[in-house]
């Protein structure tokens, strides 16, 4: 396998699946059997996951909403979506845990970087959830922090398109898109992969991203067995 340990982001809205808001099951179901062909494989996994098919803390503060509390709503979105895919996973065999940066003791474990590790390498999935804790950061810097404290090998994004494009697929049907890119490229281009703080942080660290279509039944497995999907983003 290409890689060993794997930091796998998905976005809230990919959890609506057809429907305009919240989760859908059938969308969770495929997602779980596609992230359980790769745990078969002895490939550690760990998810981040965003809250904006709940609530976008960006949102209710341009609505005149306190920024720092709709962030924390957000935050506990992503925690919803976290115990959703969960469940949808324990349903497939998986062992998983939820771990999140907000300390909500009932649901789920706090997040601890030694205990983050051990579950990997026990083979469980881990879930972060609430964001790093803070305001004002996003879940791609969540994603991109707790990738790099648990020493993942790569970070996987799953959307709805197939890669990074010089301008967006759905609104222009000639765009061309990219296999490979240098992140320094990426900067020059004013292309769109992650928002600057995580990108700059990946960059930093020297952490590669792949951005793929998590939709494509297949995909997933196709991207962790090193085949050329999606694009990779590194130095």
């Amino acid at each position: 396998m290409q890689y060993k340990r794997i930091l796998l982001k998905l976005s809230g809205e990919a959890l609506m699946g057809e429907r305009q808001y919240g989760i859908d099951p059938k969308r969770l179901a495929e997602y779980a059997e596609e992230i359980k062909k790769v745990v078969d494989l002895g490939i550690e996994v760990a998810i981040v996951i965003g809250g904006g098919n709940i609530f976008r803390g960006v949102a209710g503060a341009s609505n005149g909403m306190d920024r720092v509390q709709g962030d924390h709503m957000g935050m506990l979105a992503t925690v919803i979506n976290g115990l959703a895919l969960q469940s949808a996973l324990e349903d497939a065999g998986i062992y998983t845990r939820l771990l999140t940066a907000l300390e909500i003791k009932e649901v789920a474990e706090p997040y601890i970087k030694r205990k983050a590790i051990r579950h990997l390498e026990k083979g469980r999935v881990v879930i972060f959830g609430a964001g790093t804790g803070n305001p004002y950061f996003t879940t791609d810097s969540a994603a991109v922090l707790r990738a790099i404290e648990v020493n993942a090998d790569v970070i996987l994004k799953g959307t709805r398109v197939d890669g990074i494009y010089n301008e967006d697929p759905e609104k222009n049907t000639e765009a061309i898109k990219f296999d490979h890119i240098s992140f320094d490229e990426v900067l020059k281009k004013g292309l769109k992969v992650m928002d600057t703080t995580a990108f700059t942080l990946s960059q930093e660290n020297e952490l590669p991203i792949i951005v793929f279509d998590m939709n494509t039944k297949g995909n997933l497995m196709k991207v962790v067995s090193g085949e050329n999907i999606g694009t990779k983003v590194n130095l």
